[in-house]
């Protein structure tokens, strides 16, 4: 049975508390491999529950993490923009809730702290990301139609990184997305491949951006829901880790 669990949690360094979920198959008994997922710019939502519970399903325990903080979501566009450009503007802070959200994962007695992984959506793909490139040892990273925009830490700041990725990188892409440009596609990937990275792109031909919510419907602003793309980048993601923590 597939269990769902708030979870309130927070970091010796901040007196930040952060209100995400796990969820995970009860019946098992042994640690599974582990799968962090990041929320879009809204934060925390009930997508990111459904999509833990489909990672439990394929027998993984999944944690959806809480970037901004208990009580702080976006009711509405111009909200979740807001909140999302306190950490555009910082990465060095957006690296470091990764970090301890990563860890948070693997403190988990059901995990197996060797086999972790990270899912991310819109803007949890540039989290997801942004996790990989500080060089922790999450086995791979998926990014469904994320941002692509390398970090740069702000005055004062430095950023985690080094000159090689070990983590296995998936980007799901859809082709069209107004927000991640083919030109930012390509310079994602010579990024990836100057830090050898074990890297691939699925790009989706005459697919916008949030093609895997099924609540966007804005064509005219390249935001809409694409059944074929949706299901076939869960099934790529299903069968890459399934590859890794093989």
């Amino acid at each position: 049975m597939i269990k769902t669990e708030k979870l309130v949690y927070g970091s010796a360094n901040s007196s930040v508390q952060f209100e995400g979920s796990i969820s995970y198959e009860d019946s098992f008994d042994t640690p599974r491999p582990g799968v962090l997922v990041c929320h879009a710019y809204g934060g925390h939502s009930d997508f990111d529950i459904k999509k833990s519970e489909q990672l439990a399903e394929l027998g993984y325990f999944a944690f959806a993490m809480d970037l901004y903080g208990q009580g702080r979501r976006g009711s509405n566009p111009q909200e979740s923009m807001e909140l999302m450009n306190e950490f555009n503007s910082d990465r060095v802070l957006l690296q470091q809730r990764m970090i301890h959200a990563f860890q948070t994962l693997k403190n988990f007695d059901k995990v197996d702290e060797n086999k972790t992984g990270a899912i991310g959506f819109c803007f949890g793909g540039k989290c997801a990301l942004d996790l990989a490139r500080a060089g922790e040892d999450v086995k791979g990273v998926v990014s469904f139609h994320g941002l692509y925009d390398a970090p740069t830490a702000s005055s004062g700041k430095q950023l985690k990184g080094s000159i090689k990725i070990d983590s296995s990188i998936l980007i799901l892409h859809g082709y069209d997305d107004p927000m991640a440009t083919p030109q930012n596609m390509i310079d994602l990937a010579d990024e990836l491949n100057s830090k050898k990275a074990n890297w691939q792109i699925h790009a989706y031909g005459n697919v916008g951006h949030a093609f895997t919510n099924p609540e966007a419907n804005d064509r005219n602003s390249g935001l809409f829901y694409d059944a074929h793309a949706d299901q076939h980048s869960w099934r790529e993601m299903s069968n890459f880790f399934e590859k890794i923590f093989s």
